[in-house]
């Protein structure tokens, strides 16, 4: 078994309850976790034998475009697209964070950690 992770993927969009959220938007930071058995890649160092990071990337970006009114609904859509598009993948966790948040307050971030098995 192996895990890959990608850390600090930054990425602006429109998430939240507020009308002014989807209007200004704001920087959200991504880290994403999966296990998978790498062991064939690390003897053939063929890319068809591993999880490829950068389709790992492709997703996180496409689905935190998409506007959604909470990061949970944001965070479940990519750890379902890396299971049904990632055969390889047996375990992922995400962490979704927006940065300043409009709580009123002087927040660096919220985050949100979502986990699931394949």
């Amino acid at each position: 078994m192996g895990k890959i992770i990608l850390e600090n993927i930054r990425i602006y969009s429109n998430h939240g309850c507020l009308d002014e959220e989807a209007l200004i938007g704001s920087d959200y930071v991504v880290d994403l976790e999966i296990d998978a058995d790498l062991s064939k890649s690390a003897q053939t160092d063929e890319l068809e034998d591993t999880v490829d990071y950068v389709h790992l990337n492709k997703i996180v970006k496409e689905e935190v475009s998409i506007r959604s009114k909470l990061l949970e609904k944001v965070a479940d859509r990519v750890l379902q697209r890396v299971g049904n598009e990632i055969p390889m993948v047996s375990y992922a966790k995400i962490k979704l964070s927006k940065m300043n948040p409009p709580i009123g307050g002087n927040v660096e971030k919220v985050s949100i950690i979502l986990e699931k098995n394949f």
